[in-house]
């Protein structure tokens, strides 16, 4: 996925799924910035960035992913669709 032609905010608005420094992260809101939460193991992880660090990220080509700061470290996301499952029954073809 090219993402060069895409703001960071763009993409967050059209994905459901993040990949924040390793971990993947199914929750994650776009309020007044973004805010990332996930378990690693039994810990709960959770980032925050304001809309000017949203805006700030950075898009790395080579490795398909956007860097950005909080204000004490870099962090690298990956935008990504979850597969979800059909709970409606398939209709009998025979």
């Amino acid at each position: 996925m090219n993402m060069t032609t895409t703001s960071f905010l763009q993409a967050l608005q059209t994905t459901t799924m993040l990949e924040i420094d390793g971990l993947h992260a199914w929750e994650f809101s776009l309020d007044d910035g973004l805010q990332v939460e996930c378990m690693d193991g039994r810990a709960r992880k959770v980032w925050s960035f304001n809309a000017a660090q949203v805006q700030a990220a950075a898009f790395d080509e080579s490795l398909q992913s956007w860097v950005i700061n909080d204000g004490e470290a870099d962090h690298r996301i990956v935008c990504m669709d979850a597969v979800s499952a059909n709970d409606d029954d398939e209709a009998d073809l025979d």
